[in-house]
């Protein structure tokens, strides 16, 4: 029978071979005494092929093949094999009994992750360095050797104050490290002269002790050239952030997601900011397309009704039967189906503004008791008979003449005078070409965000697209830029990505006069010659410089620039362009 110290051994050694560790055992000579788990498969090895072998014939580490490892010497460290297709990592450890050195253990364990740590080292932009807590050089990257010309493996198992005694750098960030237990940064001078901008940053373990130090290098050189373009940027985004300020201040630039820069608009703009803090009615006129929501918008968030709702709603959008339910509500069985009763949107904005968009699709029928609400703020609901009271303010909006229909008889006279309180006339985007290329790019950033899509305008097309008169406003233009986006081909949007319509059917392109040289001359002035004939023949066919520009196909600045320098005349200047 056997003993239960046998039995005991005999167990703990099948436990130990279902381990997927290996264990390597050294004397005090650094001849193996013990091979066992993993390692007979990892090395291809029997433990009788090793057993009173020194360890360097065992393992040759220090050839090609194999990365180094700490010499023995020191109670603890760690150390990284590399095999052909895989790495083990390990642990050694010194075992001491009655105060004298016995014998070494080496753990081994697969280590699966080790190339991908290496690949992680090699493409490092940072020259990086690891030590355990006491400053001995555990890992270094390949950048090690061009910063302190030594080898990797040479590195290994070195303090890093070692290292700078021997000249490889110099100073040694450790012994701050060590004495403060934080991040600590500074400059290093390598052996072959360059400047390393270094940061060492201790890693803990749980009783607070330095478990690891990680060390970036990054060239001195590459640091400044960094922190100038930082200094650069920042300068710059100074001067954008006063020109910013200064376009607020001056009414200009984009404002409450509009763009407000020609001087119609700006004026539209005051007046709709004057106008927020009183509860007139108010009756914006404009083209389809040319923003009359947007004022509506800014009337109301200007008000003192702006933490209060702001309820839309397009009457030429609702069936002529639904919209008195739409506006004032409706109670229970006022109609087939009205099995409860509702609020109208009148009642739902109380306290805030309702803005009536095509207020001239209301039929008459529903425009009386528009009228009343308007009078005095009371209404009663479809089927009721209680008077309601709200506290609504009233902006309604039309593209359409509302003077003309009263004369048709399609819209009430008194309706229009209770509306027509304080109109706001909104100019169509062809009397503001000066906004356009500021809102293709307040159209751009916002598609661009939405769609992730990176582009820009070349100038050309800008132009283009200034030039048009876009008679279907701001709307028609945020639609373009949007298309523009999604369908054009690489980074810059050229034009000919712009449809047939914005060249009005090839004809602008067809319209260049034709102009002649009567004779030799310099060419600077042969140059100078045919733009004075092609601005006096494009000004006295169009008698207009946006048309001029448009024909031309440049700025209209530049039209009237030229025009000042070749004709004597400042009519571009002062002229007010339909």
């Amino acid at each position: 029978m056997r003993t239960l110290e046998a039995y005991t051994k005999l167990n703990l050694q099948k436990i130990w071979e279902k381990l997927p560790y290996g264990t390597l055992v050294l004397n005090t000579d650094g001849f193996v005494i013990g091979w066992h788990g993993e390692l007979e498969t990892w090395f291809l090895h029997t433990e009788e092929d090793v057993i009173r072998k020194h360890v360097s014939d065992v393992l040759p580490l220090v050839s090609s093949s194999y990365e180094s490892f700490c010499q023995i010497g020191d109670e603890y460290w760690e150390t990284q094999i590399k095999l052909p297709s895989f790495s083990l990592r390990g642990e050694w450890k010194r075992y001491i009994e009655a105060g004298e050195h016995v014998a070494d253990f080496l753990v081994l364990r697969r280590d699966e992750s080790y190339f991908e740590l290496e690949n992680l080292f090699d493409a490092s932009f940072d020259e990086i360095l690891i030590t355990d807590g006491e400053g001995r050089i555990l890992r270094a990257g390949t950048k090690s050797e061009q910063l302190y010309n030594q080898p990797a493996r040479e590195l290994l198992g070195r303090k890093t104050t070692e290292v700078a005694d021997l000249g490889g750098f110099t100073p040694s960030l450790l012994p701050e490290i060590l004495e403060k237990k934080e991040k600590v940064s500074g400059i290093q001078v390598t052996a072959n002269g360059k400047k390393l901008y270094v940061i060492g940053n201790p890693v803990f373990n749980p009783d607070g002790s330095i478990h690891r130090i990680i060390f970036n290098s990054r060239e001195y050189e590459e640091v400044e050239l960094l922190r100038k373009r930082l200094e650069t940027t920042e300068s710059l985004l100074d001067a954008y952030r006063s020109e910013l300020e200064k376009l607020k201040q001056d009414g200009g630039g984009a404002t409450d997601d509009m763009v407000v820069l020609s001087p119609e608009m700006q004026s539209v703009y005051r007046l709709a900011e004057r106008i927020a803090h009183v509860d007139s009615t108010v009756l914006i006129i404009g083209e389809s397309g040319v923003g009359k929501g947007m004022i509506a918008q800014k009337v109301h968030r200007s008000s003192h009704r702006h933490e209060r709702n702001f309820v839309h709603i397009n009457c030429g959008a609702i069936p002529e039967t639904l919209i008195e339910s739409e506006l004032f509500g409706f109670e229970k069985g006022a109609f087939t189906g009205a099995h409860t009763s509702k609020k109208g949107v009148l009642e739902i904005a109380d306290g805030g503004t309702v803005f009536l968009d095509e207020i001239g699709e209301v039929p008459l029928n529903v425009q009386v008791k528009l009228l009343q609400f308007l009078q005095d703020n009371t209404f009663r609901r479809l089927g009721g008979n209680q008077l309601m009271s709200v506290d609504t303010r009233i902006i309604a909006a039309t593209n359409q003449d509302l003077r003309q229909l009263i004369r048709e008889g399609k819209f009430r006279e008194d309706l229009f005078y209770r509306l027509h309180v304080i109109p706001i006339s909104m100019p169509p985007l062809r009397q503001r070409k000066e906004e356009i290329p500021a809102l293709v790019q307040h159209f751009l950033a916002r598609f661009t965000k939405k769609y992730g899509l990176f582009k820009q305008f070349h100038e050309d097309t800008v132009e283009i697209l200034t030039a048009y008169d876009w008679p279907g406003n701001v709307r028609e233009l945020e639609n373009m830029v949007e298309r523009l986006v999604v369908t054009s081909e690489g980074m810059e949007i050229m034009p000919h990505y712009l449809p047939d319509t914005l060249w009005k059917d090839g004809k602008t392109m067809n319209a260049m006069p034709v102009v002649k040289i009567k004779g030799l001359c310099p060419l600077k002035d042969a140059v100078e010659e045919v733009e004075r004939q092609l601005l006096a023949m494009a000004y006295e066919k169009y008698e207009n410089t946006y048309r001029c520009a448009e024909v031309l196909r440049v700025n209209q600045s530049t039209v009237v620039r030229k025009m000042n320098k070749y004709l004597g005349t400042r009519n571009g200047e002062n002229e007010h362009d339909n």
